[in-house]
């Protein structure tokens, strides 16, 4: 089955057909690094990881570019407050951001831009924008001309044709039911950093930045898939369409990806209730980073995701659910590979594909493992034949391919463990429970608990 995904420019899903197969050009809009990345940032990071992870699994190569806004409204304003030199004002955040990335099991882009860096060619762009009559310099700052793009509306449904002012607005980000010309070049103002150009000292506007590095990157090339969330559908990616397409002459995306906002128990996520959490708020708080992906990816990106701690508890029983299973699954063993297995595998496997072909139906699809182990569960207290085994991590490798929050691996227990382990496991079998439930509670206190089983201990971390 082809994947479907809703494109925000028509409203529809559509069957995802790249430009120039296998290869996808994806984009993605990375964070303005003025703080640190809070949960609802990276649920729109996480649902385009699971985008990217699958295509992926489909067999398709993604040229993955992401970009940094490093120079802004916002990073201006908080390198002030601080009394820092604007880089060094936001390197550390760069730096969190990589690694909270890391520890969500979010993959890296391929290429990672950075405002400050692309500053000539985003001179060059604004100037064919102004040769072709699409912009205009007015006090030391030069606007995009709204008027001059007839399709200025169509990826965020608003109906901005009759409202298109021709006043014009220097902030970064707004929010107007009126079209106004917006800023592509910023006049320098004391104390900010500015770099040079035909038009004076100045700076880039923010909407400027993202469609000159996504455009350089590709060569100029129509993009595959544009993400971002949907936070940026108007203003920001509206003047990204317009400034772009007025540049090329070419449709600047084929498919728009936007995530639906994150709410918190049921509430906007704000500083002021309380209810404001970075990733490394929820860490140190003591929550499994794998469950908290879990959660940002399993509630369809398309609708609206209530972030709760019993969500984050539930979150990590399902997880233990399946680690649980895979430690079943090493006990035991038939004679003979079941061919019922395998039909039951396959057809997990095509549940788990056709759920995420449309429009990455996240929870389908791990309904469908679930569903699964559910069946397996009752077969695993008599053991697997190798094959079976075999055939069954297979596609839960897969799984874990596309989701990213299953351990799999058998880990490997500490010497120390070990030893108490196969002592505890002695004295069990001498009939010396009295020094067994001593050594249980040893092991315990180590981090690992011990469940006895017709095959012997089985052995696991406690979470």
């Amino acid at each position: 089955m082809t994947l479907q995904l809703t494109n925000t420019l028509t409203g529809i899903k559509e069957n995802f057909v790249p430009l120039n197969p296998p290869y996808v050009r994806m984009y993605t809009c990375g964070p303005t690094v003025y703080d640190y990345a809070h949960i609802g940032n990276f649920r729109t990071y996480a649902a385009q990881d699971l985008l990217k992870r699958y295509l992926q699994y489909k067999g398709l190569k993604v040229a993955h570019v992401m970009n940094i806004t490093d120079v802004d409204d916002k990073t201006i304003a908080g390198a002030h407050q601080k009394h820092l030199k604007l880089d060094d004002y936001t390197a550390p955040f760069i730096q969190a951001f990589h690694e909270d990335l890391k520890t969500l099991h979010i993959l890296p882009p391929a290429q990672e831009l950075r405002a400050t860096q692309t500053i000539p060619q985003m001179v060059e762009m604004i100037q064919k924008l102004e040769r072709t009559g699409h912009a205009y310099p007015k006090d030391g700052s030069v606007y995009f001309r709204i008027s001059s793009f007839a399709k200025y509306g169509l990826l965020s449904k608003k109906d901005l044709e009759k409202n298109i002012t021709g006043a014009r607005v220097d902030q970064d980000e707004y929010e107007k039911e009126t079209a106004m010309d917006f800023v592509l070049w910023k006049k320098a103002k004391e104390d900010e950093p500015a770099w040079d150009s035909p038009w004076g000292r100045g700076r880039p506007g923010w909407h400027t930045e993202c469609s000159t590095m996504s455009l350089n990157a590709f060569k100029f090339q129509t993009l595959d898939i544009h993400t971002g969330g949907e936070d940026l559908i108007f203003p920001h990616h509206e003047n990204e369409i317009a400034q772009s397409e007025c540049a090329t002459r070419k449709k600047f995306v084929n498919y728009w990806f936007h995530v639906k906002h994150l709410l918190v128990d049921g509430e906007k996520m704000a500083k002021s209730k309380g209810n404001f959490y970075t990733l490394r708020d929820l860490i140190t708080k003591g929550h499994e980073p794998l469950a908290i992906r879990y959660v940002l990816i399993s509630t369809h990106y398309r609708k609206q995701l209530n972030f709760t701690f019993d969500g984050l508890r539930m979150a990590k029983e399902s997880i233990n659910r399946v680690r649980n299973f895979c430690d079943a699954l090493q006990a035991g063993a038939n004679e003979q590979p079941s061919q019922e297995v395998k039909q039951y595998v396959e057809r997990s496997r095509s549940q788990f594909e056709k759920a995420l072909d449309n429009d990455l139906n996240a929870a389908e699809a791990l309904s469908a493992v679930f569903d699964l182990i559910h069946y397996l569960n009752l077969a695993a207290k008599r053991g697997f034949h190798q094959d079976d085994r075999a055939c069954i991590l297979g596609f839960l490798n897969d799984v874990n391919r596309v989701f990213a929050v299953f351990s799999l691996e058998e880990e490997s227990l500490p010497a120390d463990v070990q030893a108490l382990v196969e002592a505890r496991e002695k004295a069990r079998l001498t009939k010396d429970f009295k020094h067994s439930d001593e050594l249980r509670k040893t092991i315990q206190t180590k981090g690992f608990t011990v469940k006895d089983t017709p095959h012997g201990p089985q052995v696991k971390k406690i979470l």
